[in-house]
């Protein structure tokens, strides 16, 4: 039989076994329904379609789903997992309530309470919040707030007869007080008052009220000022900057660390770099940075308004200006001592209020201030002469008075006497120059009488052998007011003629003593 024949006898043959009406080379038993584009295209004829194939592939969920096993909320339990996560969250539940109430057991009504929120189950998938987890504080009661808002009556009183109780009422005053401490700033540490009945008298709630106002501009100005001025161990941005440049350059090795802290300045400990063409470096400087706010040295001023090389240029509204004008003081202070061989450190450069010098000491330590300094009876003698000696030589070569010398501004180092800090140092013709000679002389004398030096002289003639002048006055009170009579004359002179020219009377120069 040939295989046309095959084909056409196919159709016509009877019932057989299943695997003969399947067969492949077979015409279809069915034939295929037309239908439009409209149909073929529709959501709904896709849905059909895709449920009929689930359907065909697994009849056996679709039977369990529809069986007995559905129960409230829609949820599907016929899931292993979903069953496992289910108690999960049911164990997890009791075990959480069983944490609160032993929270509530052992906390009672203390202030001070536990929690075991660490201990607690949290799952992603449990959205609902239990009703039982509500915050402790929340039920607590506020004595200070009324359950219900109360409104005083615009008559200033409530209640009748004996119970009657005014607006100004000690107790309702005190406990809004207490409430009206929540308003203060943040800053202010007010406490925990909760459970606690607290009533503040007005007295020390405008008390109260009154420091933290001050507290917070305090702290305000203190941030505003933190940025642009030098504090105590420390330098703002701009000084830091200035410092910077100055190890970038070269001109310093490394800057160690902060050595010295006072009233108007903080210094500094650095190794020297390379030294240029015009300018030796030392091996050790000292960074003197002039601090710049005045509000720890306010009365600088009368030190540079009345000095004649400054005064034009001297603004009381500046203060940056007057920090400069200071160190620029210092550094021409210095210069004049140096070329007159008085021991003092040695100027290496000025950038702005930064002042860079020699460093007196060795090896990062500092000379002793001769406050500081046990000496023999000799070395004090010695260092007697030495100090009588530079206060004539500052007076007569270098036309100037230190106006703050003392045993806190000089420096013991290598047997001899050092003077350090003349950023206040005054010509003698300031209007108070001869009063700043006249203190330093008394420092001077007090100090070497009281450390057992016998060759030294009072104040009085310590004033009259530096200066030169002869004031004969019986008691201080008198030989002071000589010298503001002389402090006068110049003043006058000065207003007269426009310079500066001493008036002084002197005989001859000042006699120059020695050991």
């Amino acid at each position: 039989m040939d295989s046309v024949g095959v084909a056409a006898a196919a159709p016509d043959a009877g019932p057989g076994p299943a695997w003969q009406s399947k067969c492949p080379w077979g015409a279809p038993s069915t034939t295929s329904i037309s239908c439009s584009l409209a149909d073929v295209m529709s959501e709904q004829l896709a849905k059909e379609l895709q449920l009929e194939e689930e359907n065909a592939a697994f009849p056996e969920v679709v039977a369990a789903a529809e069986g007995p096993f559905i129960t409230g909320e829609n949820i599907d339990t016929s899931s292993d997992l979903m069953l496992a996560q289910m108690l999960q969250m049911e164990f997890d539940r009791e075990y959480d309530a069983q944490l609160r109430r032993e929270e509530k057991k052992i906390n009672g009504d203390s202030k001070v309470s536990i929690s075991f929120e660490n201990y607690r189950k949290v799952h992603p998938y449990d959205s609902d919040s239990s009703e039982d987890e509500v915050d402790w504080q929340d039920t607590r009661h506020d004595p200070y707030r009324a359950d219900k808002p109360t409104t005083t009556p615009r008559r200033g009183f409530i209640g009748k007869g004996k119970d009657i109780t005014t607006k100004h009422d000690e107790v309702v005053c005190g406990r809004k007080n207490t409430a009206r401490m929540e308003n203060f700033a943040p800053e202010f540490q007010v406490g925990d008052g909760i459970g606690m009945d607290l009533k503040l008298s007005n007295q020390v709630f405008n008390a109260l009220k009154q420091h933290a106002y001050s507290e917070e501009r305090r702290s305000a100005r203190l941030h505003e000022k933190k940025e642009h001025s030098t504090a105590e161990k420390a330098v703002d941005p701009k000084t830091r900057l200035l410092l910077y440049k100055m190890v970038n350059s070269g001109m310093l090795e490394t800057i160690t660390g902060c050595i010295s802290t006072g009233k108007e300045s903080v210094v500094f400990h650095a190794y020297g770099g390379n030294a240029t063409e015009d300018k030796v470096i030392p091996a050790e400087c000292a960074i003197k940075v002039f601090k710049t706010t005045l509000n720890e040295f306010k009365n600088r001023d009368k030190y540079i308004k009345d000095d004649y090389r400054f005064k034009d240029r001297f603004s009381k509204l500046n203060p940056r200006k007057i920090i400069r004008m200071w160190a620029e003081k210092e550094m021409h202070n210095l210069t004049r001592m140096q070329n007159a061989g008085i021991p003092c450190p040695q100027v290496v450069i000025l950038k702005k209020h930064v002042l860079v010098m020699s460093f007196i000491g060795q090896d990062q330590v500092p000379a002793p201030k001769l406050k500081d300094v046990t000496l023999s009876s000799e070395d004090m003698k010695k260092a007697y002469y030495q100090i009588l000696n530079m206060m004539q030589q500052l007076y007569r070569e270098c036309n100037l008075v230190h106006a703050d010398l003392s045993e806190y501004n000089t420096l013991w180092h290598d047997g001899k006497v050092w003077l350090i800090d003349v950023s206040q140092s005054v010509e003698p013709t300031h209007p108070h120059g001869l009063e700043f000679l006249f203190r330093d002389c008394r420092n001077v004398s007090q100090f070497f009488q009281k450390g057992g030096v016998a060759e030294a002289l009072n104040e009085r003639e310590l004033f009259n052998a530096v200066s030169g002048l002869n004031i004969t006055a019986d008691n201080e009170v008198d030989f002071q007011a000589e010298i503001e009579a002389l402090e006068k004359m110049n003043e006058d002179h000065v207003q007269n003629h426009g310079k500066k020219l001493s008036t002084f009377s002197s005989d001859g120069d000042p006699p120059i003593y020695d050991e």
